[in-house]
């Protein structure tokens, strides 16, 4: 599973293969949830400080995830995306 950003104690990964819709995967300390790219549906736990982080995160760096799932269903490697600053 890449890790593709980290910040603030948050990991983002996409695992290789994965299923529909597109989404990533968080994690931060014991929470666990997964994201839809374009919707921003959170299917999981993550406490509301590191999800406003996770969503500011997501709003800059869409489109670099949607091309990360098209690269991911072609069998290329992911590209590792800026951390929120």
């Amino acid at each position: 599973m890449p890790e593709i950003s980290r910040f603030y104690g948050i990991i983002i990964t996409m695992y290789l293969p994965d299923h529909n819709p597109p989404h990533f995967h968080v994690k931060y300390n014991e929470y666990r949830a997964t994201i839809d790219i374009k919707t921003g549906k959170v299917v999981g736990e993550m406490p509301r400080r590191a999800l406003n982080f996770v969503y500011e995160w997501l709003d800059l760096h869409q489109d670099e995830l949607l091309e990360n799932w098209q690269r991911m269903e072609k069998g290329e490697s992911l590209i590792t995306i800026n951390p929120l600053d």
